[in-house]
């Protein structure tokens, strides 16, 4: 890809910014060549710094449902803006938002706003283990939950792709308070339960992984993670930065029927901007202070930019026919892989559930971080390099979801599908053809 403009910037940000960007995999270390530095986004394109449009589907990593910049999200950021940034006080709009994610969520009777998913993650672990009185976490290999210390333990997406599993300047005394095991495998759980069930506070999960791919729960894992919680008074703690609102208005809570303890929100309830949320049922929220001796705090929680940000997309949301659209969109998206890389003849699997999905190249099913390991990391970069010459942005990870949008009409396919082929014989021409 030639765009001397964002490699200029990358030359320049990379004297002041570890590696030139402000999250790892930005930097496009799995894909090679540089980022593209993005100059404006308006429903389902982004624009580069040399001026190309792409047909995005990054999503900002998920946030974007509605599309980019959606005019009447705008507006709500602006009307909240002219009245202050912030006010570190509380305000009723937190109220309505709390309100609006118990009609979405109806298990979280109470919950509590922060700034980020890493944050919810944070605060939802330390309420399970303050309200158990245990210390041990239990997490899947290669689900992501967040920075901190010891949930940096074999975790996939960024820290995979950058060959580092396990994150330098993590104690091992700290990371020694979390269990992993892998993704979909009730037994090893039922195991894990067995032989250390009374130190366990919580088993954190995203009901669809998204970390290492678009990879959906098997029958029966989620409902055999509630039931062994239940038996061993653990919590159950959803992950569903990703998945919320995005694979249904509730979320996977909705679409599988099982319900957490706790569930851990970001992303979309944001509308773009830096947003987080955890809630569960009363008896639990109440150890969280000011009521109870968990501690949490943040300046910036409940911002009323992001809480208006986040209301006007929930707002959309809740239109007439939204997800059935959101369903069809991302259904073409993932016929067009198949079928194009099956003409093609390369080894794909494509996964979806809902509005986020991913091209694995390798043969499928894909259930677990150690399925989605194998796959042919050269063919992605190849197949990434080639869509990016061809107006298509894709997420620089063979481990991470795409993300299409409600924005995403009939032109964005039109362009999508015309720069599929190309980038498919880009990959095969590495070995990655059947």
């Amino acid at each position: 890809m030639a765009d001397p403009v964002s490699e200029q910037l990358l030359r320049r940000a990379e004297r002041r910014i570890p590696g030139g960007v402000n999250s790892p995999v930005r930097a496009f270390a799995a894909v090679g060549g540089h980022p593209v530095f993005i100059e404006e986004a308006r429903g389902a394109y982004v624009t580069g710094a040399d001026g190309t449009v792409y047909v995005d589907y990054v999503g900002s990593w998920g946030p974007m449902i509605v599309g980019h910049a959606h005019p009447e999200v705008v507006e709500a950021i602006q009307t909240a803006a002219a009245k202050g940034t912030s006010y570190g006080a509380p305000t009723e709009a937190e109220i309505l938002m709390a309100e609006e994610i118990q009609q979405a969520y109806p298990h979280m009777e109470m919950s509590r706003l922060v700034s980020s998913g890493t944050e919810a993650t944070m605060g939802a672990l330390r309420l399970a283990r303050g309200f158990t009185g245990r210390d041990l976490v239990v997490k899947c290999d290669g689900g992501y939950h967040g920075g901190a210390d010891y949930l940096l333990v074999k975790a996939g997406s960024g820290a995979a792709t950058l060959g580092e599993p396990n994150s330098a300047g993590v104690p091992a005394s700290v990371a020694s308070t979390t269990a992993i095991l892998p993704y979909n495998d009730l037994a090893a759980a039922e195991a894990l339960f067995a032989a250390r069930g009374r130190e366990i506070a919580a088993f954190i999960v995203e009901p669809v992984a998204g970390n290492m791919g678009c990879v959906p729960p098997k029958e029966g894992w989620l409902e055999g993670l509630r039931a062994l919680c239940d038996a061993h008074g653990a919590l159950l703690v959803f992950d569903e930065v990703m998945t919320g609102f995005r694979v249904a208005y509730g979320g996977a809570t909705e679409r599988y029927g099982v319900v957490p303890d706790l569930t851990c929100l970001g992303k979309i309830v944001g509308g773009g901007l830096p947003v987080g949320a955890y809630g569960g049922r009363e008896e639990v929220m109440r150890k969280v202070a000011p009521l109870g001796p968990v501690y949490q705090a943040g300046t910036l929680s409940g911002n009323p930019l992001a809480v208006a940000a986040g209301r006007k997309t929930l707002e959309l949301l809740r239109a007439e026919g939204v997800y059935e659209r959101l369903e069809a969109i991302a259904g073409s998206v993932g016929s067009m892989l198949a079928e194009v890389a099956a003409e093609v003849g390369v080894v794909c699997t494509v996964q979806r559930v809902g509005a986020m999905l991913t091209c694995f190249f390798k043969e499928g099913p894909v259930e677990c971080w150690d399925d989605a390991d194998s796959c042919d990391r050269a063919a992605f970069a190849r197949w990434h390099q080639g869509l990016l010459a061809h107006g298509v942005y894709w997420p620089p990870s063979p481990f991470e979801a795409a993300f299409p949008s409600l924005a995403h009409d009939d032109e964005a396919l039109h362009k999508t599908r015309a720069a599929l082929k190309p980038a498919f014989e880009a990959a095969a021409r590495g070995g990655a053809s059947a």
